[in-house]
């Protein structure tokens, strides 16, 4: 049968329709046969040389010639290697934890014993759980939480979105150097804002965070009533790297692997499991709070035909709710949505995507189990759970409320000191690109064929062996200032608290392999003002938002914590190979 190839010019700026509303496709639409990316070839979970293993390939997929039985050019890493898993503590399930204004929290960063989809491996916890607790603070509290270091690699831990002290904020050397192993440190939490932040470790966490240090924080108002939902629910959103026979894929030591693309898994984890389900009666409204924790995959999150209702973000809500079919969530990004379920048996919680097979030049729609919500007759029950208010909800019908799209006029008040900044031009211009050395000629080479097509998003990881093989050695990922030239720590910036700050980031589709980009600024807040210069007019706070391919991305900054903060890409592998700097804000 002769191929057809779809043929556009590399370089061509994507065209990104809408942040929220994602791709839909018919309940029960699965991959085409022959483009299942659990397939590999003969040597795929063969040891190879230096303790390698490839990662899973389509077995219809060529490889590059000369690329036959080439190994990444760093040492190939495993937690525990050579020890008995056997020896270790099995990991438990994240638990809620309230730690009151003034309290303190005892975490410990082990290594324990995780069986996934009936094997078990050796990964890391905090307080022996996967996810680690999720913690409860009330807002304008201050808490303590003092982290014992019990892996063999450094650690500290990064306290995502919130605007705490900069000493306190888990970036190694700013001021404080990594948590050594036996070592223990206290970090002083000040937690201003309501809303769902996470902790997870700023020291190679494109291994630690991958290998299960990652949980919320959510900080409650305790003035604020419940939510009109019967319970609520906490999905941690990962994926896991196996090769064909389930080992583990090795991670590089002296820098990381897949440096192109991040590392995308074979495996999906919700709440650190492939087998997640959810008792609901017919007739609840659950409250979901989603978080994605994965190094490098954005996801399109589908509810089956369940109607869901966006309502918050990653600081808090939005001005008005809004109906979405998906939710398309990026790496560290967090989305609140609510659900109604008014008839009984099993919806899918699935990732809905577009995939893409470059070799072939064709586009195909796979969708991947992610949880199951198992629907049962009857009313809802006489209480709820309330994992993140920590307060049952009743069982009172709320499916009158759920289908009313309200708007929060506190919000939206306090949103028209905004407005008269929408529209200005920037104060600042990033292009994120990137640049290679030492690369293997065969993926030079099949990369400047200017045939591809570039993608506004990489949904999956269309190049599993070229991506295996980049390294932080060849790859360098670049935010470079506009006007100046500066790239990375060359950039210097000087704002004081007060200042609102117009960013705008600008994702190069010229650059050698052009990537979507989830942007995070430690310790401030920023509203998305426009997107591909549409105004974009339901605002809310936000501390990472995803820049696709050929985009432009407008954010205005709120520069209201002082310190000395970070910028970066929250693909693990793109931070850790320069995709960063920092910028200092004052006080007035």
């Amino acid at each position: 049968m002769r191929e057809v190839r779809i043929l556009v010019r590399r370089g061509r700026p994507g065209v990104w329709t809408a942040l929220i509303v994602g791709l839909a496709f018919p309940a029960g639409l699965h991959a085409q046969a022959g483009h299942d990316m659990h397939g590999g070839h003969a040597m795929h979970g063969a040891a190879m040389e230096g303790g390698w293993v490839m990662p899973p390939m389509d077995p219809t997929m060529p490889m590059l010639p000369g690329l036959e039985t080439a190994v990444p050019p760093v040492s190939a890493w495993l937690p525990g290697e050579g020890h008995d898993p056997s020896h270790f503590p099995e990991a438990l399930p994240s638990a809620p934890v309230d730690v009151p204004d003034g309290g303190l929290l005892e975490l410990e960063v082990t290594t324990v014993r995780k069986r996934i989809a009936g094997r078990e491996y050796l990964m890391y916890g905090y307080n022996g759980q996967i996810p680690g607790p999720l913690i409860r603070a009330p807002r304008g509290g201050t808490i303590q939480v003092r982290v014992t270091n019990r892996i063999p690699m450094e650690t500290t831990v990064h306290w995502h979105g919130i605007r705490l002290d900069q000493e306190h904020d888990g970036v190694p050397g700013m001021p404080h150097p990594p948590i050594a192993p036996g070592e223990s440190f206290t970090y002083e939490i000040r937690v201003p804002d309501a809303g769902v932040f996470w902790y997870h470790p700023h020291v190679r966490e494109d291994i630690q965070q991958d290998l299960g240090l990652h949980a919320n924080l959510v900080v409650r108002d305790p003035d604020a009533p419940p939510p009109p939902v019967n319970r609520e629910e906490v999905l941690v959103l990962d994926d896991l790297l196996l090769a064909d026979n389930g080992r583990l894929i090795p991670w590089g030591q002296e820098a990381p692997t897949h440096a192109f693309m991040g590392r995308f898994g074979t495996v999906m984890l919700v709440n650190g499991a492939t087998d997640h389900r959810i008792q609901v009666r017919r007739g609840e409204v659950v409250r979901f709070y989603l978080t994605n924790v994965a190094n490098a995959r954005t996801f399109n999150v589908r509810f089956g035909d369940a109607a869901v209702k966006l309502v918050g973000s990653d600081q808090g809500p939005m001005e008005r709710q809004v109906m979405v079919p998906s939710v398309v969530i990026g790496p560290s990004e967090r989305y609140v949505v609510d659900v109604h379920f008014p008839d009984e048996g099993e919806v899918e919680i699935t990732n809905t995507i577009q995939a893409i097979d470059y070799f072939r030049g064709l586009f195909f729609p796979e969708v991947t189990p992610l949880a199951t919500v198992a629907v049962g007759d009857g009313v809802a029950p006489s209480s709820g759970s309330g994992v993140i208010t920590g307060v049952a909800q009743g069982g009172e019908d709320h499916g009158v409320a759920f289908r009313i799209l309200a708007s929060d006029p506190v919000v939206e008040a306090d949103r028209v000191r905004f407005r008269e900044h929408l529209t200005r031009a920037p104060d600042h211009t990033l292009v994120a690109t990137m640049r290679h050395r030492n690369l293997p000629n065969a993926i030079v080479l099949s990369m400047e064929i200017d045939t591809l097509y570039v993608p506004p998003m990489e949904w999956n990881d269309a190049m599993p062996e070229m991506n295996w093989l980049s390294t932080g050695k060849q790859v360098e990922w670049i935010l470079r200032e506009e006007g100046t030239g500066r790239e990375g720590e060359e950039i210097d910036w000087d704002f004081r608290v007060g200042d609102l700050v117009k960013l705008r980031v600008f994702n190069d589709p010229r650059s050698f392999h052009p990537m979507n980009h989830p942007v995070h600024i430690h310790g401030q807040r920023f509203l998305v003002v426009a997107r591909d210069g549409v105004v974009q007019e339901n605002l809310v706070w936000k501390d990472t938002a995803i820049v696709p391919t050929g985009s432009t991305m407008d954010l205005l900054v709120e520069m209201s914590n002082p310190g000395e903060w970070m910028v970066h890409c929250h693909i693990a592998e793109h931070l850790h190979t320069g995709m960063h700097f920092h910028f200092t804000v004052a006080e007035r």
